[in-house]
């Protein structure tokens, strides 16, 4: 009788371009995660404290990565999410840069203006940028792909002008929010890298990062006195923390993981600029939080960028009639 050979994980067929499709989604995804900074404040007001939602969110996004796993892969699944292979090491090394991440963002903003904060922590790409044109040479940038992401940060920058010149900023909070933008960069650049994570699947990666994030937040959240202080949080605030688990933290990212696994890391991140300007448009329509003028410049600097950005990309999804 003979005996059937292990089951492999067949790698996802990589593109070398964006197109219409990535570019959809990761829209759809700017626009979920700058709500996102909505859904954080109205929870932290309604008595969820931030180190406490993230830890709840990755705790219970986890399993719901993992109840995924199980829907499609049965319990062989299961079973190999926790499997120790060539991927579990990386995966923990992204599970310890989401976690530190966030460590710097909420203190960082409590010590800065939100503006400056958020202006800080989407350099990302160009940490992403920069690390896969060093560890990823099939996607290092040409001089027009470099002058994109500069025009469209510097979109984000005219966006937030007005607040940058708002009291309440230190340097100390600048750099934590920077800092958790260069940690956010790396997480993307170690996913790419990694030979066995690229392989991976991406509902694993994100369940590594989730489950593997718990501990290192938990254990602020404990230090930080924000574990218990929640009984008495308003329904909002957990509805307001429902939306940043389920739609965000599991839903979301789980897309994010499916295409940077496929689309070059660099051109996917340039998109991310635009999060801040929904985070705008979000804190506008919901929380009535003023929009300037220089929203409109921001969102046309950056309109440019990615055009700059994905130039090639553009021009080939016309080509072929699936872009607009």
């Amino acid at each position: 009788m003979r005996t059937m050979p292990p089951a492999r994980t067949t790698p996802p067929v990589r593109r070398d371009r964006v197109d219409a499709l990535a570019i959809g989604v990761v829209v759809l995804l700017c626009a979920l995660w700058g709500i996102q900074q909505v859904a954080v404040k109205v929870a932290a007001a309604g008595g969820l404290p931030p180190l406490f939602q993230a830890s709840f969110r990755s705790a219970a996004a986890a399993l719901l990565v993992l109840a995924w796993i199980g829907a499609r892969q049965g319990g062989a699944g299961v079973r190999a999410a926790f499997r120790r292979d060539a991927a579990l090491a990386p995966g923990l090394v992204i599970a310890l840069l989401f976690g530190l991440e966030f460590l710097c963002l909420f203190p960082g903003l409590r010590l800065t203006t939100a503006s400056r904060g958020v202006l800080f922590l989407y350099t990302a790409p160009f940490f992403t940028a920069a690390g896969a044109h060093v560890f990823l040479p099939h996607e290092r940038l040409r001089p027009r792909q470099v002058l994109g992401l500069v025009v469209a940060f510097g979109g984000v920058a005219a966006a937030f002008a007005e607040g940058l010149g708002a009291p309440g900023g230190s340097v100390a909070g600048d750099l934590l929010c920077l800092a958790a933008g260069a940690l956010w960069g790396a997480t993307t650049v170690v996913v790419k890298a990694s030979p066995s994570l690229s392989r991976s699947d991406s509902a694993r990666i994100l369940f590594l990062q989730l489950a593997g994030s718990v501990p290192v937040l938990l254990i602020a959240a404990v230090l930080g006195g924000q574990a218990g202080h929640w009984p008495q949080a308003s329904e909002l605030a957990w509805l307001a923390l429902l939306y940043q688990t389920v739609v965000v933290a599991f839903a979301s990212y789980l897309a994010w993981f499916w295409l940077i696994l496929i689309y070059p890391a660099t051109r996917l991140s340039g998109f991310t600029f635009l999060t801040p300007l929904f985070g705008i448009l979000a804190g506008h329509l919901l929380l009535g939080e003023p929009a300037s003028v220089a929203l409109l410049v921001g969102l046309g600097a950056i309109a440019v960028g990615m055009r700059l950005l994905n130039a090639r990309a553009i021009r080939a999804a016309v080509a072929r009639g699936d872009a607009a």
